[in-house]
C-alpha cells in the first residue's frame, strides 16, 4: 500500500488549538474504531488518510466511562493512558473543520465521556504531527465486545499498521457479547457499498 504524502499537513495556529492542513481542516489521530475508514466516515465524511503514526509514551487500554459500558458497542471502548516506554499506533486523518462538532459528538465530549487532547505523533517518514485526539474521563477498565475489537483490527489491517502491533490487537480479550449491534451493521453496509462501487 502506498502511503500518501503527509508533507501537506503542517502545524498552524488556529482558534481550534489543533494542527491544521490549511485554514479549513485539522488533523485527528485515531487509535480505536476510527482506524477503519468506513467507520469514521459514517459521521465524518470529510476524513481523508494523511499518515500512519505512533504516539510515544502512551498505551492502549479499554474501559467504560464511570463504569458504564458503551450503548453503541455493548462493552468497553478504547482510550490512551500515559505509559513511559510504550507506544500506540494509529492513523492521522485530515478532516474539514465542518466535521469537528460531529467528531466531538461521536466521542461523547458534551456528555463528558471523552475529552479532546492535543498529541504529537511520529509518522513512519519521521515527521512529527500535532493532532487532535481523545482520552476517556473516569475510565474503569473492562473488556470490549468482539464487534468493537473486529473493527479496530480491520482498520489496522486496512491502513497497514505494523504487523507486530496488529498481532497485539488480535489477542485482545473480549466480553463475548453475541447480540445485535446497529453500528456494526451500518459499518458492514458501508463496506459492501464501497466494494460495489470499486468493482
Amino acid at each position: 500500500m502506498e502511503t500518501p504524502r503527509s508533507s501537506a499537513c503542517t502545524r498552524s495556529s488556529g482558534s481550534l488549538g489543533v494542527s491544521t492542513c490549511g485554514e479549513d481542516s485539522f488533523l485527528y489521530f485515531a487509535y480505536g474504531s476510527n482506524l477503519l475508514q468506513e467507520r469514521i466516515q459514517l459521521q465524518n465524511p470529510s476524513a481523508a488518510f494523511c499518515a500512519v503514526a505512533n504516539l510515544q509514551d502512551f498505551k492502549l487500554v479499554f474501559g467504560n466511562h464511570q463504569g458504564r459500558p458503551s450503548f453503541n458497542w455493548h462493552g468497553s471502548t478504547a482510550t490512551i493512558v500515559q505509559s513511559p516506554g510504550d507506544e500506540v499506533w494509529g492513523i492521522v486523518w485530515k478532516m474539514n473543520t465542518s466535521n469537528l462538532n460531529s467528531l466531538d459528538k461521536q466521542e461523547g465530549v458534551e456528555d463528558g465521556i471523552y475529552s479532546p487532547i492535543e498529541v504529537n505523533v511520529h509518522t513512519q517518514e519521521g515527521k512529527v504531527l500535532t493532532c487532535r485526539s481523545y482520552q476517556m474521563n473516569d475510565c474503569v477498565c473492562d473488556l470490549p465486545s468482539p464487534h468493537y475489537k473486529k473493527v479496530i483490527c480491520m482498520g489496522a489491517k486496512q491502513n497497514g499498521l505494523p504487523t507486530a502491533y496488529q498481532k497485539k490487537l488480535e489477542v485482545i480479550e473480549t466480553n463475548n457479547y453475541a447480540g445485535p449491534m446497529l453500528i456494526f451493521e451500518e459499518i458492514e453496509v458501508a463496506i459492501k457499498e464501497k466494494e460495489t462501487t470499486t468493482q
